[in-house]
């Protein structure tokens, strides 16, 4: 079994001039990679195998990160089903000489633990074995039941 908090992830991506649109801040598309690869290294050290993107829940772009600010995106896995790992990703904006952060993006997305083969394997039970972990948790089941068409 493995804990929710051995998942918990939060990577930096400087904002530079090749990763921004015209108006000089985060392309939508970038964010999104960010995202989809902090959260495939969280299901990755849960399921303790190679985790493919099987789907995202609706991506919301809060507010724009600005060429110069830092992209912090957070991931953690937080319910696990038999081959499928599901993971709240959020990012913020932070500027790096002050430290200060605003949420801008988040999203719910969901992987599926592969062998060599590319077949799908079983995954471990999720343990949730502290506070911060219990609440992030209730966090991320609130939050996705806020999102439309949810199956």
């Amino acid at each position: 079994m493995t804990d929710l908090m051995d998942t918990y992830i939060e990577n930096r991506h400087l904002i530079q001039p090749n990763h921004t649109n015209n108006l000089d801040t985060a392309h939508g598309g970038n964010v999104m990679k960010w995202m989809d690869v902090d959260g495939a290294l969280s299901a990755m050290r849960f399921a303790g195998e190679t985790c493919v993107t099987a789907r995202m829940d609706q991506v919301d772009f809060v507010q724009p990160i600005p060429v110069g600010n830092t992209a912090v995106v957070r991931a953690y896995v937080y319910e696990a089903g038999r081959t499928s790992v599901r993971v709240r990703l959020k990012a913020f904006r932070e500027n790096p000489r002050t430290g200060d952060r605003e949420l801008t993006t988040e999203s719910f997305f969901v992987y599926v633990a592969i062998d060599d083969d590319r077949d799908p394997v079983e995954v471990p039970d999720l343990t949730v074995d502290s506070e911060r972990g219990e609440r992030l948790r209730a966090e991320a089941l609130d939050g996705e039941q806020s999102v439309p068409n949810r199956e």
